[in-house]
């Protein structure tokens, strides 16, 4: 009887150091393992992709249709999907180990919010390597499939993104990566180290998919400024890097309002290097206004922070005005 695999990635949010991974700074993420993506491979006689809610073409209207084309584009998930097998294949090919012809039907489903920073497009492809590699039995190194998944995406897809997203989903719980430029560039991949606080950091999620973004707009001219040698870009980037290795003491010596002030101080970084919709800034506003600590957890329309359970109902009543729905992550199993 064929064997039926299922994997789970899960959603992420960055605590410390966003947006500095793709040039060569220093984040610590964690996992949300309140949302995550399912993928669901079944040996078969063919090989098959099945469409999920996303890759379905059906609309109210072409009104409706173009809205939906305008924050999503055309494709949904199966194009994820086909891309990681895709460079799977490519990979053991190019180490001179190519795979047996196995056929097989995948499907996945993700309850991932959309368009808040996240990470739901790389859950999916997470999950699709996790379900190959048991598929074919086979191993990739833990540190470098996260590089792996970005290829996909950077590669074969065109989508912008960097190294954070994908490292804090294969490494999962809260972890910390330094993006040296020297061994990301000599190796592919930079040093990546899980992190157990002495007690759980009381920390909040909270997004508002009204607010939902497409990030390339802001981050491509961030990223324009980088490569002209912006000097503010460039300096703030090791200020992010320093910021990072304070969080991570305060985070290991469960310093709480230490490591409040840094979730800050990134937000007042971020503020210097890129244009911040009103929209957004007024979700760190509010949750600030009630004690908690607050920045941007993602690309945008999302927020993470600590707020202690004497200050959460507020700040939740709070955020809940402003049409944001709020919760505690679960990070650990």
């Amino acid at each position: 009887m064929a064997t039926t695999i299922t994997t789970h990635a899960f959603a992420r949010a960055g605590l410390v150091g966003n947006p500095s991974d793709g040039y060569f700074g220093k984040t610590i993420s964690f996992i949300i393992r309140n949302h995550r993506a399912t993928v669901t491979l079944r040996e078969y006689d063919k090989f098959e992709v099945i469409p999920g809610e996303d890759d379905l073409a059906e609309f109210d209207s072409v009104y409706d249709f173009l809205a939906n084309q305008k924050l999503y584009g055309y494709y949904g998930g199966m194009r994820l999907i086909l891309a990681a097998v895709k460079k799977f294949n490519e990979f053991f090919d190019n180490k001179g180990s190519p795979l047996p012809d196995k056929k097989f039907r995948i499907s996945y489903h993700s309850d991932v919010p959309r368009l808040v920073g996240m990470a739901g497009s790389s859950a999916i492809i997470t999950a699709t390597m996790r379900a190959l590699l048991q598929f074919y039995e086979v191993e990739i190194a833990k540190a470098e499939l996260p590089s792996l998944i970005l290829s996909i995406e950077n590669d074969e897809l065109g989508i912008a993104a960097g190294l954070q997203d994908r490292v804090i989903q294969v490494y999962e719980g809260i972890t910390y990566m330094d993006f040296d430029r020297r061994l990301v560039e000599s190796r592919g991949y930079g040093e990546y180290e899980e992190i157990t606080p002495p007690s759980p950091p009381p920390l909040y999620v909270a997004y508002d998919p009204d607010r939902a973004k497409i990030s390339g707009v802001p981050h491509s001219n961030l990223r324009k400024r980088w490569i002209e040698g912006d000097a503010i870009v460039h300096q703030t980037m090791q200020d992010f890097r320093a910021l990072v290795d304070r969080a991570r003491i305060a985070l290991e010596a469960g310093d709480w309002p230490r490591l409040s002030e840094c979730i800050d101080e990134n937000f007042e970084l971020r503020r210097r290097i890129m244009p911040l919709s009103p929209e957004y800034t007024r979700m760190v506003d509010v949750a600030r206004s009630t004690g908690a600590s607050a920045h941007f957890s993602g690309s945008g329309g999302a927020i993470a922070g600590l707020c202690d359970e004497a200050k959460y109902p507020a700040m939740v009543e709070a955020l809940e005005k402003i049409g944001c729905t709020v919760f505690r992550p679960q990070v650990y199993q």
